[in-house]
């Protein structure tokens, strides 16, 4: 049987192909009846929109595919906690799960800033796992912006010689 950490290491192969195209290294896997139906990677910088979050990019393909907005039974595996923006497409879709991976304590909506999942006014309610290869989820992230820092600094000292 497929585990949330196989549909996980799959969302980080997404997120690397972000990573691969000089976006933050994100990546979101929607899957119904155990089976990969669609796949996403950040992308607002090279799409100039920004929308383009991976777990936006993949229920959009998710949502072609079943050719439905609506993703009833559908779960999303995301590398990051989703932002509000994505958080809210969730509700809208209704998913019955979302997984992800790392916390986010800058704009995460599932707990680390806010919890929209949790409001019982809103008339839809997803399950929320969270944590699931977050160390891995984490070190990516850490990693790009250390690179990213680095080539920064460096480009700055190449500036000043």
């Amino acid at each position: 049987m497929v585990s949330d950490t196989d549909f996980m290491q799959l969302a980080l192969e997404q997120a690397q192909q972000a990573w691969n195209l000089g976006e933050v290294p994100v990546g979101a896997v929607v899957v119904k009846d155990g089976e990969v139906i669609a796949v996403g990677c950040n992308q607002p910088i090279g799409k100039h929109d920004p929308t383009a979050h991976a777990e936006i990019v993949a229920l959009r393909a998710a949502a072609e595919k079943l050719g439905n907005y609506r993703l009833p039974g559908c779960e999303l595996y995301v590398t990051l906690e989703p932002c509000v923006m994505c958080s809210g497409a969730m509700m809208h879709a209704r998913l019955s799960k979302v997984v992800f991976g790392a916390s986010d304590p800058k704009t995460g909506a599932c707990g680390s800033v806010v919890n929209l999942f949790g409001q019982e006014q809103l008339n839809h309610h997803t399950e929320i796992v969270g944590g699931v290869m977050a160390d891995e989820c984490g070190a990516m992230l850490k990693h790009f912006f250390a690179a990213r820092r680095a080539a920064a600094a460096a480009a700055k000292r190449a500036a000043q010689e």
